[in-house]
């Protein structure tokens, strides 16, 4: 052997050797598999769980032995911790393997669930049809929030924005009218999407006007929307006596509504929600593939280069900003007259909080965001529905608060860069002055 090749070898070891996230993640990945073997397979049931992807009677299911389940699992994690320590150039193997863990983790909290549930079988198809849906505002107020910080602007404002338009939203549906109109329930929905507008200008001219800190222009919204929606609540939805009617009605897409397994799951659902997916089309189209996209994104990387080009700074990020806020009252009106047809106190919940993350996560680009919002849009209705099992472990029932409590353990986990690192808009939130 050559003086070469004994240096390239010895090159490689060291490569191998070298600890980084990718190395991190597979040993993550390979003391789950030993914990999942060793474990967690000896001590769930050996009875038959089944998986339904249709309603019965002639359902479409897959049965399978629970610790075998895990097992499989456990050794795809396994495998996946091995291929991390490979030399730099099986990199691509290493990726691929993690990436197949990461997808096996949902079949496997399932059959976990499963095995600690006296409950013998789960429709997984409205499993995920639920986390579409519930994936809803979230992929909206991550639109809305990429709109505002690719043009250079924070907005932590969304959780206000959806609160306010919901609730002004669905109060002109009570009084005017009754909760019961199908006329003033379109009209409400268009006066949430312009209180959306009107609450995002609010933030646009705190930020852009005076300058004021744009974490603590967000916080303003937030809590002045909090304030606002309890008073409508209590004063005027209440009285009115029509805090309960109808919602956005359900209907599929001919044809394709009739495809087995995936149209009640993909083809059938309620008008906003499918404005969620033209909204998240739109704004990848505009953003990325038209000039005005580009002046946008180019006022939130480096506005004083923009200006010199002839951009208006100033009218780009009002535009921006406000455009996002219409899209965020839309999803406020989803809460208020599709999801539900009520308002309650905080019925947000939290989401656009949550969609900050989801924006986050997917890098401030529409398709990761929206994949983002699909996560823990999963992650909420895969909490309802371990609740839902009455998963024991040893006899003892886990807390309906540890379910309801998920998604806001993965949005931890990505905020902390768990997933990757994000790198923000260069010059989002910094106040802009122009030079002429």
């Amino acid at each position: 052997m050559s003086a070469q090749s004994i240096d390239l070898t010895a090159g490689d070891l060291v490569e191998a050797r070298r600890f980084g996230r990718r190395q991190i993640t597979g040993m993550v990945f390979g003391v789950a598999g030993i914990a999942l073997i060793a474990l967690v397979a000896p001590n769930i049931t050996g009875d038959t769980r089944t998986f339904a992807f249709e309603p019965p009677p002639d359902a479409l299911d897959f049965s399978f032995d629970p610790p075998t389940m895990v097992t499989i699992i456990g050794l795809i994690y396994l495998l996946a911790g091995g291929l991390s320590f490979l030399p730099q150039q099986f990199d691509r193997w290493a990726g691929r393997g993690q990436l197949l863990a990461a997808a096996a983790t949902i079949p496997l909290i399932l059959v976990v669930a499963l095995g600690l549930s006296a409950t013998p079988a789960t429709n997984v198809t409205n499993l995920f049809d639920e986390s579409l849906v519930l994936a809803t505002p979230i992929a909206l107020g991550a639109m809305t929030g990429l709109w505002s910080e690719r043009s250079g602007i924070i907005n932590i404002g969304i959780e206000g924005t959806m609160l306010g338009s919901a609730g002004v939203g669905f109060m002109i549906f009570a009084t005017l009218g009754e909760a019961s109109s199908t006329t003033w329930l379109w009209i409400a929905i268009l006066v949430a999407v312009l209180t959306g507008g009107a609450l995002a200008l609010l933030l646009a001219v705190l930020s852009i006007r005076y300058q004021i800190n744009q974490i603590v222009a967000g916080v303003v919204i937030n809590l002045f929307a909090l304030g606002l929606t309890g008073f409508l609540r209590s004063e005027v939805i209440v009285p009115s006596g029509n805090s309960k009617g109808i919602s956005t009605s359900e209907f599929g897409i001919p044809l394709l509504e009739q495809i087995p397994i995936l149209g009640d799951t993909f083809f059938t659902g309620k008008p906003i929600h499918y404005m969620m997916y033209a909204v998240v089309f739109l704004t990848w189209l505009v953003m990325f593939r038209t000039a005005w996209g580009l002046r946008v994104r180019s006022c939130g990387e480096d506005p004083h280069a923009a200006e010199t080009l002839g951009i208006d700074v100033i009218k780009t990020r009002y535009r921006s900003v406000v455009l996002g806020g219409f899209i965020a009252g839309l999803a406020g009106a989803w809460f208020s007259m599709e999801s539900q047809s009520g308002f309650e106190d905080n019925m947000t919940n939290a989401a656009g909080f949550i969609a900050l993350a989801a924006m986050i996560f997917g890098k401030w680009t529409p398709g990761g965001a929206f994949a983002g919002a699909l996560l823990f849009g999963f992650a909420r209705a895969l909490g309802s529905r371990l609740q839902f099992l009455e998963v024991e472990i040893s006899g003892f029932g886990i807390p309906s608060e540890f379910f309801q409590s998920l998604p806001f353990a993965v949005t931890l986990v990505v905020v902390a860069g768990a997933l990757g690192r994000s790198i923000a808009p260069a010059a989002e939130g910094q106040p802009y002055r122009p030079s002429k």
